[in-house]
């Protein structure tokens, strides 16, 4: 796929009526030459929207107008290049935890979560927020979750977790504020609901850190699975990760999930795991398959802001 042809999917189906901000943007951006060039130069890794869009705002970069956007990266591009070849999309949104609920609640408590790509580890913490399924309220406190759920009937209860630890390349501290500030920068410019929730659960966090442990999520994550207490069901889980990951190693991934103890799940694009069969998506925006031990239960939007149950 071209980088013209990343930006223009970008702006059809994950920002499309979710940031008009960032749909201006990529499609601007499918058009420019010149940032074309400039993103060319770059990893392929490393020319995502998110990453590129993330970058101009954490150094305080326009993102609301297309021709002063172009006319920022034109002029700050050593800098702004510096920073996406270092960094990466830890978009680390506690609404997912929302879509994961109904499947953490139905399995054996009490739970031991081990998270894949944790960023910051907000969704480690599905038992500290409270969540709102339309007129259904589950729990008590900040931050407040907010899901659409379809086809299902809602969590009535929180699952009870007595051990908690996330693997990532480059675990984040809620309590460093450079960190926080990268987490901030990549939530979108019109989501303010999203950026007061992120303060919300990196207060949470705060107050009980969990056990984040740099390193790979097929080297590393057997050693760290083995520290989980025996006498609560382990799972892993991850969301909206494993596209960052090669498509060789994502099969080794999922090798070594299949040899722990417990259950896996996934909250990943329909094209990052293999499944038999999928009913059709409910529209042309991006969603997300959540799966419990490689069985497709629902469709959920990246954010966490709905699932659509089909299982």
């Amino acid at each position: 796929m071209t980088i013209a042809a990343i930006y223009a999917e970008f702006a059809a189906r994950e920002a499309r009526g979710v940031s008009p901000a960032y749909e201006r943007l990529a499609s601007a951006v499918t058009r420019d030459r010149e940032l074309l060039a400039l993103l060319a130069a770059l990893p392929p890794a490393k020319r995502q929207p998110n990453l590129l869009f993330g970058v101009v705002r954490l150094l305080g970069g326009p993102v609301e107008d297309p021709a002063a956007f172009h006319d920022y990266v034109v002029a700050n591009w050593p800098v702004i290049e510096a920073e996406m070849r270092t960094r990466a999309t830890q978009t680390n949104e506690a609404g997912r935890c929302a879509v994961l609920l109904p499947v953490l609640t139905a399995l054996p408590q009490p739970l031991a979560l081990l998270e894949v790509g944790a960023s910051a580890g907000l969704c480690l913490y599905p038992d500290r927020y409270t969540y709102r399924y339309g007129d259904h309220l589950v729990g008590s406190g900040d931050p407040v979750l907010a899901c659409t759920a379809t086809n299902m009937a809602p969590p009535i209860g929180l699952p009870q977790v007595v051990w908690r630890a996330g693997l990532d390349l480059n675990p984040l501290d809620v309590t460093d504020p450079v960190d926080l500030a990268w987490l901030d920068a990549l939530i979108w410019p019109e989501h303010m609901h999203r950026r007061a929730r992120l303060r919300a659960a990196a207060a949470v966090v705060a107050t009980d850190p969990p056990l984040l442990v740099r390193g790979d999520l097929v080297d590393d994550l057997p050693a760290l699975a083995a520290q989980a207490p025996p006498d609560a069901t382990l799972v892993v889980f991850h969301s909206s990760v494993l596209y960052h990951v090669p498509t060789p190693r994502r099969v080794t991934f999922a090798e070594v999930v299949r040899g722990l103890p417990g259950h896996w799940i996934a909250n990943e694009a329909p094209d990052v795991l293999p499944y038999d069969t999928l009913p059709m998506p409910p529209s042309e925006a991006r969603h997300n398959v959540l799966a419990l031990d490689e069985t497709p239960l629902a469709w959920t939007r990246s954010h966490g802001q709905a699932i659509i149950w089909f299982a």
